[in-house]
């Protein structure tokens, strides 16, 4: 009992000396970003396009990067979620659980989701080249989507494969076909989708090695498919190169900026979180 008493206290304290790290960390970094950004935040910064000279301290602002991560971001979520909801339904609901396919396809989503970025964009780069596209808004958005489908697919599926098979069963006795069982999947999962959701955001809005091969950049905001797109990140990246202090300082305020969007993400996704657990069967 004494032996079990001492490796308790020691656990507990290995546990709050991690969570102690980790805050530290996060402290730290909140503080560095609030500490250069904030003063160089403004209305002009978010409301307007870079101008002439803006990279060596001169007016202007990142609403082209803005706007830029919300049409790649929303339209990467919107195709990844059309594609990856079927297939989590797919190998849950007309799979048997210890299926062959289902088995492999789990195994290969998580290795898709393992990858790097970078290795995303070099192949969404090849694909680029084979048809003839140049860097646009198109590219970067078949980058995204190909990096959070992974991500939607297994985040889902964990929540998904959790399910009663009673449940299922319950189901099919009262007569209800595959289709119909899908609508009940559907409603139990919905927690898994906003988690999914906020994952996948989270981790394309903040992505620079992809949408620097495919998306380009430009002070400018794309008004088709075919033009070059401007993104928070490596709005990011290009002013920390600068040698002067003004352009740095307004990269923190970027990168400030991500955050706070990063943490309406948060706080929206476990909202939605909440209200369906409550429902939830």
């Amino acid at each position: 009992m004494k032996l079990k008493f001492i490796q308790e206290k020691i656990f507990n304290v290995l546990m709050l000396l991690s969570t102690f790290i980790v805050l530290a960390f996060l402290g730290s970094i909140l503080w560095t970003i609030i500490k250069h950004g904030w003063p160089a935040m403004n209305w002009d910064m978010l409301t307007k396009l870079p101008g002439g000279g803006f990279y060596i301290g001169k007016e202007g602002g990142v609403l082209n990067a803005i706007v830029g991560s919300l049409y790649i971001v929303g339209a990467s979520t919107i195709i990844g979620l059309l594609i990856s909801i079927p297939i989590v339904f797919y190998i849950n609901v007309y799979l048997k659980k210890r299926s062959v396919v289902g088995y492999f396809t789990r195994l290969s989503f998580d290795v898709l989701y393992g990858i790097p970025s970078i290795v995303y964009g070099a192949f969404a780069f090849t694909i680029m080249i084979y048809f003839g596209l140049r860097t646009s808004l198109l590219g970067g958005i078949i980058v995204i989507t190909l990096l959070i489908i992974p991500i939607f697919v297994r985040s889902m599926d964990e929540v998904a494969s959790q399910l009663s098979k009673d449940l299922l069963d319950a189901t099919y006795s009262l007569g209800a076909t595959r289709l119909e069982t899908i609508r009940v999947v559907l409603y139990q999962i919905a927690p898994g989708i906003a988690t999914a959701t906020l994952l996948s955001v989270g981790r394309a809005i903040g992505d620079a090695a992809g949408v620097m091969f495919t998306a380009g950049f430009t002070d400018s905001i794309p008004t088709s498919l075919s033009q070059p797109a401007a993104t928070l990140p490596l709005s990011i990246f290009f002013q920390l190169s600068s040698p002067m202090p003004e352009v740095r300082d307004r990269a923190y305020a970027a990168a400030l900026l991500l955050t706070i969007i990063i943490l309406i993400l948060s706080l929206a996704g476990r909202f939605i979180m909440h209200k369906f657990s409550k429902n939830k069967i």
